[in-house]
């Protein structure tokens, strides 16, 4: 697998397909970067880029996280396969691309895909209170803590936390979860950052499922649409997207023509 050194001169492994601009695929929690791969081969026309965010997978880390470095990993991908570059961004990966934007990051186009901002003041609150326990959990070791944690947050029930628990896929959980600290730094304080949005000059794509995921059956109705159009608002040069028939695990095949059509223009 191929990597770039970031400006801190920490290791991203990535992989690409494809010929055409650039597209780099940005994942959410607990993604080692599998999670858009299989857009790799859905998005023909594009040169395709999937990658796994420091600390996950074959990528490297850095003792002190910040966002900025998370943005110098993308510019580091950028340069490496060629500007000008499209981004998308999933989940909490969404708001690592609007904040990269909103940043400065060059880019001719963005999309994003069910960006998990709280609109509703409860769920402010309760946003709060996973960061306070995410990090006690995280600082005591209890990464299996931190996981159920955020998928309790995420809408799954105990039963399906339990279930997790005991699958076999639980320890590649437990050794990102470290990384669901990042991607709350992503996040911040959970609301829509309005005033930051509002300068993003570039197109922006901001789309959502169709359906909710059974796992997420612990969510307000309309969870993700409301934080969607609210970004759709903030954003100068937004338009919004639904696409039929898809959660937040989204299928690749029904995404992949909404993102060509957005990213051609």
């Amino acid at each position: 697998m191929p990597s770039v050194t970031s400006q801190d001169g920490t290791r991203i492994a990535y992989e690409h397909r494809g010929e055409g601009p650039t597209v780099v695929l940005v994942g959410g929690a607990l993604d080692d970067g599998a999670e858009n791969a299989g857009l790799l081969e859905a998005l023909e026309g594009w040169t395709v880029c999937t990658y796994s965010r420091r600390g996950r997978g074959r990528s490297g880390n850095s003792p002190a996280y910040a966002v900025e470095r998370e943005i110098e990993d993308l510019a580091a991908l950028v340069e490496a396969l060629g500007p000008p570059a499209h981004l998308f961004g999933a989940s909490s990966g969404g708001a690592l691309v609007l904040r990269a934007v909103a940043a400065g990051f060059a880019v001719a186009r963005v999309a994003v895909y069910e960006v998990p901002y709280m609109v509703d003041e409860g769920m402010v609150q309760v946003w709060g209170a996973y960061r306070r326990d995410l990090a006690a959990a995280l600082d005591d070791g209890r990464h299996g803590d931190a996981v159920a944690l955020f998928m309790g947050l995420a809408g799954a029930s105990p039963e399906d936390v339990a279930g997790a628990r005991a699958s076999e896929y639980w320890p590649q959980l437990e050794a990102v979860a470290p990384t669901l600290a990042h991607d709350a730094a992503c996040l911040g304080d959970g609301v829509v950052p309005v005033e930051l949005l509002g300068s993003i000059d570039v197109p922006v794509l901001v789309a959502t499922g169709a359906v909710l995921d059974p796992v997420m059956g612990g969510l307000q109705p309309g969870f993700f649409d409301d934080a969607a159009e609210a970004i759709t608002t903030a954003v100068p040069r937004a338009e919004r997207a639904v696409v039929p028939g898809t959660g937040h695990r989204v299928d690749p095949a029904r995404l992949a023509p909404v993102l060509d059509a957005f990213y051609r223009g």
